[in-house]
């Protein structure tokens, strides 16, 4: 059953989530930007700040009900941004240090603290004493870095940083900024790395900041864009000529840990939903391993819950990425290569604050029935097939 369904047919019941925290912690964890100023007294310093709550993008998301079916082991998914530091024990035995084709040092060191960031969200181990974790947390994470100490990069560091990836086996790579497009070397290296069976995955757009170049219009052919969500569901400002993204995710007011050790940052912008969907994809093929690059986009897409945003008249359809139904549905057609989305349209119903959050920039709070069923629909996708592959039949009542 698509999150979407489950969650319009659960009773809402408060959960607690995050985004940044309410409380004394709200607004007390440090900000991480996908580019900064040339720094004068080094690079970004660890957080000294941590929250024990779960954030609102995994409360809403819902990675740890398929996480039974796979937690992305055995999938390596590629960072292509400003390096990612291992620092926080996170990703303690899952990171590679890929080649570093920009700056100094190796992929292990981020100034900027970007990649470390999204990393994290794709690939964090769960801990007992804070409710944040990856998506997928037993993928292996490989860092490519593109970009300087400011976190700037140009086409051709990103065209060579995807080779890399795909190079190195990447089966997903995720880039930490907008990939221009249609001409030249980043559409020649997605190209590339979609022939050696890997899917990129990148933003629709900057995070912002006071950005003055525009997001590519028409990206590389052949990469997933991604835009973002903001914690009540609807699609965040987009960018300046940002073309029609393929899919969305939580992107606003998102923690994570970050460079230098185990405390928390936030961060907002497409990337970051990047960055989610590339861990969706990493659980996906820890459970089907046997997707061609062509069928995990298809079931990505396929498999995401349709809704509106605007006002009567103007509104705009968009697709959420939705992990459980992206590891579980049985889609017609794809075996054959030719999956089509099989979800009628349906308005994702708004969702409850969590008390003491605000409206914006907060948590969510999401069903506690749904949590329940959508961990009941994971249990049979496990149970049934293995009992069918068995001659197992129901017996008489």
């Amino acid at each position: 059953m698509p999150l979407a369904a489950v969650l319009a047919l659960a009773a809402p019941a408060p959960a607690r989530a995050d985004g940044p925290p309410a409380g004394p912690e709200a607004g007390s964890l440090p900000t991480l930007a996908q580019r900064v100023a040339q720094p004068r007294d080094g690079c970004v310093k660890a957080s000294g700040k941590r929250s024990e709550r779960t954030p609102w993008p995994q409360a809403f998301l819902r990675p740890d009900a398929v996480w039974p079916l796979s937690e992305g082991a055995g999938v390596t998914v590629a960072v292509v941004g400003s390096g990612v530091d291992g620092a926080s024990g996170d990703l303690e035995g899952r990171l590679t240090a890929g080649p570093r084709l920009s700056g100094p040092g190796d992929s292990t060191r981020d100034c900027v603290g970007h990649g470390t960031f999204l990393a994290a969200l794709i690939a964090a181990r769960p801990r007992t004493d804070v409710g944040f974790a990856g998506i997928a947390p037993r993928a292996r994470v490989l860092a490519v870095g593109v970009t300087d100490d400011t976190g700037a990069t140009d086409a051709d560091l990103l065209a060579r940083g995807i080779r890399a990836a795909a190079d190195a086996g990447a089966r997903v790579i995720a880039v930490a900024v907008p990939l221009p497009g249609p001409d030249g070397g980043p559409a020649e290296a997605v190209a590339y790395a979609r022939g050696k069976g890997a899917l990129l995955v990148a933003p629709a757009g900057y995070d912002g900041q006071g950005r003055t170049e525009p997001a590519p219009a028409r990206p590389a052919p052949g990469a997933l864009t991604v835009a973002a969500l903001s914690p009540d569901g609807t699609p965040a400002e987009p960018g300046p000529a940002a073309g029609r993204p393929d899919l969305l995710a939580p992107g606003v007011a998102v923690m994570g840990t970050g460079p230098g050790g185990r405390g928390h940052f936030t961060a907002s912008g497409p990337s970051c939903a990047a960055a989610f969907v590339a861990g969706t994809a990493a659980l996906v093929l820890g459970y089907r391993p046997g997707l061609t690059v062509d069928q995990l986009e298809s079931r990505l897409k396929a498999t995401s819950y349709r809704a509106w945003a605007g006002p009567a008249g103007a509104r705009t359809a968009y697709a959420g990425v939705d992990p459980v139904a992206a590891v579980t549905a049985e889609l017609p057609g794809e075996a054959a290569g030719t999956v089509a989305p099989v979800l009628a349209p349906a308005a994702l119903p708004p969702l409850p604050a969590a008390p003491g959050h605000p409206a914006a920039g907060q948590g969510l709070a999401v069903a506690g029935g749904a949590a329940a069923l959508v961990a009941a629909v994971a249990a049979a996708a496990v149970v049934v097939p293995r009992g069918r592959r068995r001659s197992w039949r129901p017996g008489p009542s």
